[in-house]
């Protein structure tokens, strides 16, 4: 927050930047080896190695600009005839404090298909802080969400976690496991996401999930 194939590029080395990292969140196990320029890499539970499908399209020369492209767009609303259901291995996907410290603080959710051929993704990322206990609820304030939508390669969709952060009692998160649902609700594959911004550590008492969308929420 996958039966084609989530890609993820290979890290060529360790990043010291805030960029968001898929580091394996199935525990220690193989999967765990290694992340994609931006900090990508496979869950455990995929069952594969982080490198996945994505070194086809991406190869470890990748730089982190190529990881959003400027001509990127947004998806295309409905499902596209004979376009399978993303899987994760396809998908590049970033996370980001945003207005940290501000009314509005939430962690905005980015995924790219980095794959050569259309995918249909669908509902909302099932999410969990720090990769831990369950999964957030559907926010309240999503819109939509039940409707398909078709990433053409190098299409962006997005959707948002909100933090809500009461001054006591809080919990502190650097990174969140995202995994996609299928037409059913079921959980695809988790992949573990690292923060990125200038703030990527947050504190939160409730957090709750949009749904994904073609344009970017909160657009302040």
């Amino acid at each position: 927050m996958r039966t084609s194939r989530i890609r993820a590029t290979v890290l060529a080395a360790a990043t010291a930047t805030l960029a968001l990292s898929l580091t394996a969140c199935g525990g220690a196990d193989d999967a765990a080896k290694s992340d994609d320029a931006s900090g990508q890499s496979r869950s455990a539970t995929a069952g594969q190695d982080a490198k996945g499908g994505s070194a086809q399209a991406n190869s470890a020369t990748d730089t982190k600009g190529q990881t959003e492209s400027a001509s990127a767009t947004g998806g295309t609303a409905g499902a596209e005839a004979g376009a399978d259901l993303c899987v994760g291995d396809e998908l590049l996907v970033t996370a980001e404090h945003e207005l940290a410290d501000q009314q509005g603080d939430h962690l905005l959710l980015t995924a790219v298909n980095k794959g050569d051929k259309p995918c249909v993704i669908t509902s909302y990322p099932t999410v969990k802080i720090n990769g831990e206990g369950a999964a957030l609820p559907l926010s309240k304030k999503a819109d939509g969400g039940d409707q398909p939508i078709t990433l053409q390669p190098e299409d962006k969709v997005y959707s948002a976690v909100n933090i809500f952060d009461y001054g006591k009692d809080n919990h502190t998160g650097t990174g969140l496991s995202v995994a996609l649902r299928d037409n059913d609700g079921n959980d695809k594959p988790a992949y573990s996401v690292d923060v990125k911004g200038d703030k990527p550590q947050f504190t939160y008492n409730e957090a709750d999930v949009l749904n994904w969308n073609t344009e970017k929420p909160y657009d302040f």
